[in-house]
């Protein structure tokens, strides 16, 4: 039966391993940093093989995760149709695609952009599929706060695959998600909070309560405000990042809020929704102030 099942796994079941979703919102953050070390255009070597480098590490990792969390994923009705649990791909399938995708990953980020991308790719693939995964994830309800590292480092490794340099504007970026990933993840916890209990994992609403993961999404998106004034603050960007991070932060507030206040059982999912939208917006405005003041400052584009 194992093997018949086995044997009906498409290349979208490999796609699934990569985790596509999560991986688009890592790269687009890692894009935005490409973008924003440049004076100008980034590099088209850089931002075609940095890119593709570090989706590929991503799409790595997220197969690791897929294989270590394989029991957990079968407890669970958010993952329990996985390649894995359903039985389309095996681990030694899952480990060899994962093995392909992080060796061709390294490949190119030392042939064609630099060893620095490389090297901090490298460890961060390591830190999100083994650190997190195996130890931070069962041993701590703060495995987000902590694991959340290794999930805020797209951006610097965009940066560095341009300048192959760690710049301290980059860290900005790393701040900014590293603070946004629990309430992020918190709201999930909560709207999944049954699942991972019987799964045993002690996420923050499993090892407390639901009211005290919210008590601390509201405390967490309140710092993540006024992180995301930071790069106004040190000359990074101008008034039209100013006005986004304004604005989208009102909202989150609102929303962080709302979940504090209120018992509506949606809420949890449309606040985790809600952060996605509200990351991918802040690093559009980001782009949009750039290069608008690249426009002021050279009356062009500065390609």
């Amino acid at each position: 039966m194992t093997s018949e099942r086995q044997q009906r796994a498409t290349w979208r079941d490999f796609y699934e391993l990569g985790k596509p979703r999560v991986v688009l919102l890592i790269m687009f953050t890692a894009i935005a940093g490409m973008f924003l070390a440049a004076p100008g255009l980034p590099p088209l070597d850089a931002l075609v093989f940095g890119s593709l480098g570090i989706a590929l590490a991503a799409s790595s990792a997220a197969a690791i995760n897929h294989v270590l969390d394989r029991r957990f994923d079968a407890q669970m009705a958010r993952t329990r149709n996985r390649p894995l649990p359903t039985g389309h791909v095996n681990e030694r399938q899952a480990l060899a695609y994962a093995a392909l995708l992080g060796t061709l990953s390294m490949l190119l980020l030392v042939g064609w952009v630099n060893v620095l991308t490389a090297v901090l790719t490298f460890f961060s693939l390591i830190g999100y599929a083994v650190v997190y995964t195996v130890w931070l994830k069962h041993a701590t309800p703060q495995n987000i706060v902590i694991g959340g590292a290794a999930g805020a480092a797209p951006p610097v490794l965009g940066w560095t695959a341009v300048t192959g340099s760690v710049d301290p504007y980059s860290l900005l970026l790393f701040l900014i998600i590293f603070t946004w990933t629990p309430p992020h993840f918190w709201a999930l916890a909560i709207a999944r909070q049954d699942e991972y209990a019987k799964a045993g994992i002690p996420m923050l609403p499993v090892a407390y309560s639901a009211e005290f993961t919210r008590l601390h999404i509201l405390l967490y998106t309140i710092l993540l405000v006024i992180v995301t004034l930071l790069p106004y603050l040190t000359g990074m960007s101008g008034l039209i990042y100013l006005a986004f991070a304004v604005v989208l932060g009102g909202f989150f507030l609102y929303r962080a809020l709302e979940l504090k206040m209120r018992s509506d059982a949606r809420l949890p999912m449309r606040t985790f929704t809600f952060s996605i939208k509200y990351l991918a917006l802040l690093f559009a405005g980001l782009l949009i102030d750039h290069y608008f003041m690249i426009r002021l400052e050279t009356g062009g584009w500065g390609l």
